[in-house]
């Protein structure tokens, strides 16, 4: 069983990354193949109760890849960690085959929840650098999450979401009826709007003060 999972790994990294030569270079040089292959040891002795030793194999994974898979997380064979770099998974994310995994993603929770508190991702997904996924959520077949998206709530298969909150774009490779899922506008974009009104009231208002002023002085017996 190792031995596929090892495989599989290696063939999602030869399939995702143009600049792997082959397979025996991937599997001595790449972070994100050594990271899941003793995470999958890390989750064996997890899972037969060796809990303690189980979190020394994921802290050594963490300090000699710099990618932090926590022991009992679930990810199936044929993922493809990139780079990874500041790769952060919670203890109750689940990950599907086929998914990629760009440098600095985390998934995450959002607090001190118990039970099931990260999210779950499903299978060919993409989740871009920097990208936090954070909560009990969960990410569609085949969505892509973009760059710096902070996703907060679930994610249709084969949509694209970008942003900060996360926001639908696509859906399926069309932008049709992405409007019925989620709001258009951005609300930090409207809150500056909102903003810049009432300076140009205020300064108008300020103005007219002025003029009166001006007035009066210009005129003082003018009552």
């Amino acid at each position: 069983m190792f031995f596929k999972n090892l495989r599989m790994d290696l063939e999602a990294a030869k399939r995702n990354d143009p600049a792997a030569r082959n397979k025996f270079e991937i599997w001595l040089t790449y972070s994100g193949v050594k990271a899941l292959s003793r995470h999958r040891l890390a989750n064996f002795l997890y899972r037969i109760h060796l809990k303690l030793l189980a979190r020394i194999v994921s802290q050594w994974t963490k300090f000699t890849t710099g990618i932090e898979i926590h022991p009992a997380a679930k990810i199936a064979p044929g993922v493809f960690i990139d780079h990874g770099e500041g790769v952060v998974i919670g203890e109750t994310a689940e990950v599907g085959s086929g998914t990629v995994l760009y440098q600095g993603c985390t998934l995450g929770g959002t607090g001190k929840e118990t039970g099931k508190r990260h999210p779950t991702i499903g299978c060919n997904c993409v989740i871009s650098a920097g990208a936090k996924i954070l909560g009990n959520i969960i990410v569609g077949d085949c969505a892509k999450v973009g760059a710096g998206a902070v996703v907060l709530r679930d994610v249709p298969a084969h949509a694209t979401v970008v942003g900060v909150p996360a926001r639908i774009v696509r859906i399926g490779g069309s932008k049709d009826g992405v409007d019925l899922v989620q709001e258009k506008d951005d609300p930090m974009l409207r809150e500056v709007c909102s903003l810049r009104e009432r300076v140009i009231a205020l300064e108008e208002r300020l103005n007219a003060l002025q003029e009166e002023k001006n007035e009066d002085i210009q005129h003082p017996d003018k009552d």
